[in-house]
């Protein structure tokens, strides 16, 4: 049974950082992995993930700011954010596409406000 668990978000000021982690059990690879977000209102949006094929794929509002990382050993995808917006303010959940299933965590609140 696939389960990844978010953790990392929180309240912080513009211009600061935040790092995601979605710690995954019951798969095999860290590709087709990733976050997507979705803030209130609005439909959910890829914000940054491991391809099929493990390169990176990046949202163009976050490129240069966010980095997706992974630790194979601990099944553990990251998500580091610099220079945060208040745009960026959203609910950020780990996905991963395994077997023909998409699957999501349960997602962590990110707020960027003064």
């Amino acid at each position: 049974q696939v389960q990844l668990v978010e953790s990392g978000g929180g309240l912080v000021q513009p211009g600061g950082s935040l790092r995601l982690s979605c710690a995954a059990s019951g798969i095999i690879s860290l590709n087709a992995m990733g976050w997507f977000r979705q803030a209130p209102g609005k439909q959910r949006e890829l914000v940054a993930t491991f391809t099929s094929g493990g390169f990176t794929n990046y949202a163009d509002s976050v490129k240069g700011r966010f980095t997706i990382s992974r630790d194979n050993a601990k099944n553990t995808v990251y998500l580091q954010m610099n220079s945060l917006k208040p745009e960026d303010t959203a609910v950020y959940y780990c996905y991963k596409a395994y077997r023909g299933r998409d699957y999501w965590g349960q997602g962590t609140q990110v707020t960027v406000s003064s």
